[in-house]
């Protein structure tokens, strides 16, 4: 199979690029080779093609029988979500079970998470002490994880909740690094080799995960039909045209795969956030003096439609996207995109991170400008943070109500000082990009405290 503009490098020197700077990797073959080359950085998929080209992209994004995302080439991420998870479904199965789980990400139900955002918010950080540097992306990561558990499993605190959750960071962090992310791409190197082995301790790990998600599962039918609106019980609840219910097996696999896509990204794409508005200033004093302007105790719904505050939000997923690629599609007959000829079995992965460099879509791309989507709006195909067609990120709209909402509820009640003023670098975490180092701060006091007393004097 002919493949359009093949980098040169030996493909094994490829791969550990990709694996140790994913961002850094990209930048540089596009900027030789293009908006259209040829790589074989996914091991597990021989050469696939990426591609930024946003009328590229609108070729192959809206038309899903030419170009279908195909479950079967996820195959990656089965040892952790399973094999019926909705990322590997296919067909009428995908549609179905899209359906299923996207009402509780939408609308009132949806709405109905704001204030409990808040205050896991300040729960978590009631916790930080003033003058002591913390890795603020570690605590976004408990902030993640409490509102997930609770939009999965309702508010009912189980004591194996907290086993869960301890459990399942654990299975994560073991690929987390650039190092350990070869698990990933590699999946001869995460089989059980023995006690010694990092693939003993990550299959442990699921066991056990699995053990406490089977037991949740088993105790909840056996409660029967209840009243709760969290998204198991609605699981357990749907039946398909049959009568037929939801596996045990089919259970476990989704609410895995919401578990771990919700906590790690969501928790990540903060991080930046934090970074860049404490990094810039005249950034911070604006979404500030906005945030303010709702007063003291502000409805979450009033926070949540701020203009500043969403364009803030935006920006943070356009410089660095916590996914630099969407999921891929398949090439189903041989076609022309882009100027470009693709053969029939072309594995394509649409590339969101060189999308969002674009200068001539993004001017001055590697600055963080909050004001580019406030004086212009961006089609779908010319900014796709979470993906984009059938297989969009059903958690988008709840990621950015969280984000949005965990932001502002901190930036009100604190003063935080990044610790190091030096440019914070992109790296691989799993599949995901993070600013290195978890971005280290230090709190400087309580803004509300402080304002109070300035007007009681």
């Amino acid at each position: 199979m002919a493949l359009p503009n093949r980098p040169k490098q030996c493909w094994l020197l490829q791969v550990f690029k990709w694996l140790s700077d994913p961002v850094g990797y990209m930048e540089a073959t596009a900027k030789e080779y293009g908006d259209i080359f040829t790589s074989p950085v996914v091991v597990n998929l021989g050469d696939v093609v990426f591609i930024s080209n946003p009328q590229g992209l609108q070729t192959i994004l809206s038309n899903p029988q030419q170009f279908p995302a195909s479950g079967n080439l996820n195959k990656t991420l089965q040892p952790l979500l399973g094999s019926n998870s909705i990322i590997l479904l296919d067909g009428e199965e995908h549609k179905k079970r899209r359906k299923l789980l996207l009402p509780p990400f939408h609308g009132e139900r949806m709405q109905a998470y704001g204030q409990l955002i808040c205050d896991i918010t300040k729960n978590v950080t009631s916790q930080w002490r003033v003058d002591q540097p913390f890795a603020i992306r570690d605590s976004l990561q408990k902030i993640a994880m409490r509102v997930i558990f609770s939009t999965v499993f309702g508010l009912h605190d189980r004591p194996h909740y907290r086993q869960l959750q301890e459990l399942l960071s654990a299975r994560l962090n073991a690929t987390s690094s650039p190092l350990s992310a070869s698990l990933i791409f590699f999946p001869f190197l995460a089989k059980d080799y023995g006690d010694w082995s990092p693939g003993a301790k990550i299959q442990r790990h699921q066991r056990q995960i699995d053990e406490l998600l089977y037991a949740e599962i088993r105790d909840r039918r056996a409660e029967g039909e209840s009243n709760r609106t969290d998204i198991l019980s609605l699981l357990l609840s749907a039946r398909d045209e049959n009568g037929e219910g939801m596996s045990d097996e089919e259970l476990r696999d989704e609410l895995i795969t919401l578990l771990v896509g919700a906590y790690e990204n969501t928790a990540t794409g903060l991080a930046w956030a934090f970074y860049w508005v404490h990094r810039l200033p005249k950034v911070k004093e604006k979404l500030l003096a906005e945030i303010d302007s709702l007063g003291e105790n502000p409805n979450p719904m009033s926070l949540f439609k701020l203009p500043y505050l969403t364009a803030v939000w935006q920006e943070t997923l356009r410089i660095y996207p916590v996914g630099v690629l969407t999921l891929p599609r398949l090439v189903q007959e041989s076609v022309e995109v882009g100027g470009t000829y693709l053969e029939a079995g072309t594995i394509i992965f649409p590339c969101v991170h060189l999308l969002h460099q674009r200068e001539e879509l993004y001017p001055e791309p590697k600055k963080f400008k909050p004001e580019r989507f406030l004086e212009r709006q961006f089609s779908p195909y010319e900014y796709i943070p979470f993906g984009a067609g059938a297989r969009r990120c059903i958690g988008a709209a709840l990621a950015e109500f969280e984000m949005k909402l965990v932001l502002a509820t901190i930036l009100k009640q604190y003063q935080l000082e990044l610790v190091n003023t030096r440019p914070v670098k992109p790296q691989r975490r799993g599949l995901a990009i993070e600013p290195a180092g978890g971005v280290t701060m230090i709190l400087k006091g309580d803004r509300i405290s402080e304002e109070k007393s300035l007007v009681a004097v």
